[in-house]
């Protein structure tokens, strides 16, 4: 069984749009494929993230046709907010979410995990998502966005991996401020990473080479 954690530079950035189409891809593929979201925050009712990966998961992985979206996640919260901070109860424990991770796992060949927020945000006061990562022994997608800004928050979070000797791939989501970025962003990237791809384009070069 491999994990591949998707993570961003921050929320909102499209790690659930980026978590779909890899749902999509590789089971188009015949790689048997799973779901986890760790923690969900900003939950009134279902969560609506987990509910999201769920359903694509269920069209492809029959593993998963019994789950809930809760079953698919070790903790939600009410707060839209780190998870640190909407636990408010301080009832996060790193082995419940171990353990869901185990549980989930031995239903896939391949389990995608998808983080909350960006790779700093707080778990516990001494336990960030980078820190979940490391935990599962996971490879990263860090799906970076593409409005103003964009450049140095990608270049903190490629700091932040490569402190902790986590293998990554990166790429642009093409959503926000898309129509500038052309001008502010893409020189220095092109200048400084040529390879650089985006979800829209070479999604798929990046599940063919992730599988060899």
């Amino acid at each position: 069984m491999q994990t591949l954690f998707i993570g961003a530079t921050g929320t909102n950035v499209g790690k659930t749009h980026t978590t779909l189409l890899l749902i999509e891809g590789f089971a188009k593929r015949g790689v048997k494929v799973g779901v986890f979201k760790p923690i969900e925050t900003g939950v009134k009712e279902e969560p609506q993230d987990a509910a999201l990966l769920l359903e694509a998961c269920q069209k492809v992985n029959s593993k998963f046709k019994t789950l809930t979206p809760k079953e698919i996640t070790a903790y939600t919260f009410g707060l839209p907010a780190a998870p640190f901070c909407a636990d408010t109860g301080h009832i996060i424990q790193k082995n419940q979410i171990m353990k869901k991770y185990h549980q989930l796992s031995s239903l896939c060949d391949l389990l995608l995990v998808e983080g909350a927020g960006g790779l700093m945000v707080p778990i516990m006061k001494d336990f960030m998502t980078i820190d979940l990562v490391k935990q599962f022994q996971a490879e990263m997608l860090l799906v970076t966005p593409s409005r103003l800004g964009c450049i140095n928050d990608t270049l903190l979070s490629m700091e932040a991996l490569r402190s902790r000797n986590i293998s990554f791939d990166w790429c642009v989501n093409l959503h926000q401020e898309k129509e500038y970025f052309d001008t502010v962003s893409k020189p220095f990237y092109d200048e400084v990473f040529p390879s650089w791809w985006s979800v829209q384009t070479n999604l798929n070069t990046f599940i063919s080479s992730y599988l060899l």
